[in-house]
């Protein structure tokens, strides 16, 4: 007798077995978690029940799950299990700190003596509850750094076991960036974890975060799907810069949601470089909350799809103190069947004068299946601005820079592959790590080998 066939999945459906009151009590006990953390899962939870998957407006329609298949993955539980096989825990040269996950085990955590002299403090979320439990507490409670009214943010709130801590004290300015790393993609098996970071005022900090698959091939095995759930929650003091590098490569077996937050104090800086480069789905929301009077951030994120991958990249950007600035930018390379959404919101408030603000979402098509949407968005209530503007476009090579380039005697294979890796520069110029820089762009180099062959061929666009 034929076994009967799988229910259809709706765009915005999302099965996760583990999600239950049942679960979130059974990580606080294992976890040993305050009556206040408990608390606060629980209104994660309730919120996460009430929420749809994307609660504005502008975007419903652009929401499409249907290849996250994750109703059999169990989520891993805190102290669930050492670190994986093939986990290496060595400092990357160059590097002022370091920390790595693989799969549910804390591979190694790394403090240089400099920084560890200089106060800076890299440790785990359990670490921080023996050592100073109202920080945490302070830090955590009442999820004010995550978006209160995304779905999957309250779940990563809700039902977070792993995380990390990084605190850097006042005056105190890393010359060398922090590596955090997560290894990971055992099949049917899911991840949520949060990471902090707290910088005083006049502290400067790089942050350099690698997401990298632990299946060593980089592709769905036909086994179950791995789900990562991850934030980044960032408060910056006055005076401060924080810049974070985000390199993601996961195995085409991966699920992947990000959340990265930043609130600013006066004129303070935030600067995020983002690739999203594996994962079959990924969810990626970024939201900043210029609240400081001079504050700023820089933002750019890109991808390069291919197969049938799925990227859906949100900015939310609220100005609310006096003389911000902010400039995002987010390009998608695509074919195949790839798809990326580019959704972004910047908000300018009444108290907000003296506003800059630029939004802007590019995608390169290089196959007639490949598709993105671009939808920049701004919300003004304050006509004293510098300037507010946003840009979008969606389309194939340009053929007047092909044509430029195949005249000074360029192949036509290598132009459209300077053209491509040109288009992404931007995000791999930011890298604060040399040599997370130079695996970015051969990363970007291996891509471009594996797909230009049909980029180049009958389907180009």
């Amino acid at each position: 007798m034929m076994a009967a066939a799988p229910p259809r999945q709706g765009p915005a459906d999302l099965t996760l077995s583990f999600v239950s009151g049942e679960s979130v009590r059974s990580i606080a006990s294992s976890a040993s978690d305050p009556d206040w953390l408990l608390a606060d899962r629980l209104a994660a939870l309730r919120a996460f029940e009430a929420l749809p998957v994307e609660s504005n407006s502008l975007y419903t329609t652009y929401v499409d799950l249907r290849n996250a298949r994750l109703g059999g993955a169990a989520q891993y539980l805190p102290g669930s299990g050492p670190a994986g096989a093939g986990c290496q825990a060595e400092i990357p040269s160059g590097a002022a700190a370091y920390a790595e996950y693989c799969e549910d085990g804390v591979a190694g955590i790394a403090v240089s003596d400099e920084a560890a002299a200089a106060g800076v403090v890299v440790e785990t979320l359990a670490q921080l509850a023996q050592r100073d439990p109202e920080l945490l507490r302070r830090l955590l409670d009442g999820g004010w750094a995550l978006p209160q009214n995304d779905k999957l943010a309250q779940l990563t709130r809700a039902l977070w076991t792993h995380g990390l801590y990084v605190g850097i004290p006042d005056g105190v300015r890393l010359e060398r960036p922090i590596v955090l790393r997560w290894t990971m993609g055992a099949p049917d098996r899911a991840m949520l974890s949060r990471t902090i970071v707290s910088l005083g005022t006049d502290a400067e900090v790089a942050i350099v975060e690698e997401q990298v698959d632990g299946r060593g091939d980089g592709q769905a095995t036909g086994a179950g799907q791995a789900f990562f759930a991850g934030t980044t929650e960032v408060k910056v003091g006055d005076g401060s810069t924080f810049s974070f590098a985000g390199l993601q490569d996961f195995g085409l077996g991966q699920i992947a949601f990000q959340h990265r937050s930043a609130a600013l104090g006066k004129a303070s800086t935030v600067r995020w470089a983002l690739a999203q480069l594996g994962g079959r789905v990924v969810r990626s929301r970024i939201d900043n909350a210029l609240e400081g009077d001079g504050s700023s951030v820089e933002q750019v994120e890109i991808v390069f799809g291919a197969t049938d991958q799925l990227f859906d990249l949100t900015s939310y950007t609220h100005h609310t103190g006096r003389d911000t600035t902010g400039d995002l930018l987010s390009k998608g390379v695509l074919t195949e069947r790839a798809r990326a959404f580019m959704k972004g919101l910047a908000t300018i408030d009444r108290s907000a004068t003296g506003t800059d603000s630029y939004l802007g979402e590019f995608g390169l098509l290089l196959s007639k299946q490949a598709r993105s949407v671009a939808i920049p968005s701004l919300e003004i209530d304050q006509p004293d601005c510098r300037r507010v503007a946003h840009a979008s476009s969606v389309g194939p090579i340009d053929e007047s820079q092909l044509f430029y380039l195949e005249s000074r005697g360029i192949d036509t294979d290598e132009a459209r592959k300077f053209i491509v890796l040109g288009y992404l520069e931007p995000v791999v110029a930011r890298v604060p790590l040399a040599s997370a820089q130079e695996r970015l762009r051969d990363l970007l180099e291996a891509r471009w080998a594996s797909l230009h062959d049909v980029a180049a061929g009958g389907e180009a666009a």
